[in-house]
């Protein structure tokens, strides 16, 4: 049994920690906030879509980038900075959009989300599905243009169990989408997706946590550098004092890259910052059931318990976290355009996040250069849909065991 202090009380550092207490581990887990799930985890998309995972790095994707900042609803804001890390990044960005590393970096993330949908199911009787509001929604992306379209379908893999509608057979399954029929060329339906309450099951898990025998307590505090010596860490220091332990993991989401200097480790990981809105559903509202996705505005429909959940956008701004009233309200009104009776706008919740993306939208699981620190990061928009995965590959390597694919893609080196 090792003693270990896991970094970060989101979705990704709770599954972490979960895993490694049931692999007979002792585990702190250490939270600047005074509560968890309250950062990245908050008020996200809700989705858990283990097979509709598609990187942002793409062919195309540089000159789409352009188009959409002059557009009144485009899905990408850049603001140049005096950031060298802004610019590294985006040139590893670049080089990933190319067809061979999106199909690499594609199926990797098919497996990891495959994995991930199985970790998930073992914690039904940990985090039952109701404590959170999953629901098997399935997820329908629905496309604007005829060349979006053909291309979605001509990349669709004929053994997958995805369907193809017309706009008629989209609307017919999601009356919600009936105010947009005549602006829809179709959409591809795959069943077997789930939406949740990301902020939920973070509190549920954590209080599986708090009363595991084999836990140690939560260390709510500022994590403020490592100390190391050789090839090992000997300690993290916080805003409490020198914490201790035989080994790390670092899931911290975008402070993670802070950490990991003080440790002269460089982490490829930028801040995409995300918008959302959650409205609530009246008994009038005609509501989406599935889960839908917008392809060419990037917009996330998706109905959690009583509320209407959109998220979406991608501002490139370093962290930010201040609300932009203006990508808000441009962000209501597409909302208001496209499903106008799904739920009362008036009383519209916002809400703005960093999701810490590497170049290839793959996160990063596995070892650091310093044999007692373990990396759990990366995750970008898609933190809920891995976060068991990632769990569970990472309690592999701490264990010594061997991960159940290999990993080329999804670790540091």
């Amino acid at each position: 049994m090792q003693e270990i202090i896991v970094i970060g009380g989101g979705v990704v550092g709770l599954t972490s920690a979960w895993w490694l207490l049931e692999a007979g581990h002792k585990v702190t887990l250490l939270e600047r906030a005074p509560q968890v799930g309250t950062g990245t985890s908050f008020s996200n998309g809700g989705q858990l879509s283990y097979r509709y995972v598609s990187p942002l790095a793409d062919v195309g994707v540089p000159f789409k980038a352009l188009q959409w900042m002059f557009q009144e609803y485009g899905p990408l804001r850049f603001k140049p900075q005096l950031d060298l890390h802004q610019w590294t990044w985006l040139a590893a960005f670049l080089a990933n959009c190319r067809a061979d590393a999106n199909r690499k970096t594609t199926h990797k993330l098919l497996q990891l989300g495959e994995l991930s949908r199985r970790a998930m199911d073992q914690l039904d009787t940990v985090v039952p599905p109701t404590s959170f509001e999953w629901r098997d929604a399935g997820k329908l992306v629905v496309y604007r243009t005829r060349k979006a379209f053909e291309a979605a379908t001509a990349k669709s893999d004929p053994s997958s169990t995805a369907q193809v509608w017309s706009a008629a057979d989209c609307v017919a399954h999601e009356p919600a989408l009936a105010a947009v029929e005549d602006k829809l060329e179709g959409g591809i339906y795959n069943g077997g997706e789930a939406v949740a309450d990301c902020y939920a099951f973070c509190v549920t898990l954590a209080e599986r946590i708090a009363s595991h025998p084999r836990f140690a307590g939560f260390l709510h505090a500022d994590a403020l550098k490592f100390v190391t010596a050789g090839d090992k860490v000997t300690g993290l220091q916080t805003s409490t004092g020198l914490a201790k332990a035989d080994a790390y993991v670092l899931a911290a989401g975008m402070q993670s890259r802070t950490l990991a200097k003080s440790a002269g480790i460089s982490l490829p990981i930028y801040p995409l910052k995300g918008y959302s809105l959650t409205a609530p559903i009246r008994p009038q509202d005609v509501a989406p059931e599935i889960s839908v996705t917008d392809f060419e505005r990037k917009v996330l429909y998706a109905r959690i318990g009583g509320n209407l959940r959109v998220a979406a956008m991608v501002d490139m701004m370093g962290e930010d976290l201040r609300l932009d009233a203006r990508r808000l309200d441009s962000l209501t009104r597409q909302v208001r355009e496209t499903m106008p009776q799904a739920a009362d706008y008036n009383n519209i919740t916002p809400w703005a996040g960093l999701r810490p993306a590497t170049p290839n939208s793959a996160p990063i699981v596995g070892p650091s250069p310093y044999t007692n620190l373990w990396l759990n990061i990366g995750h970008g928009p898609l933190g809920f849909t891995f976060a068991c995965g990632t769990a569970s590959v990472l309690t592999d390597l701490v264990q010594g065991k061997a991960p159940p694919f290999t990993l080329e893609g999804l670790t540091l080196r």
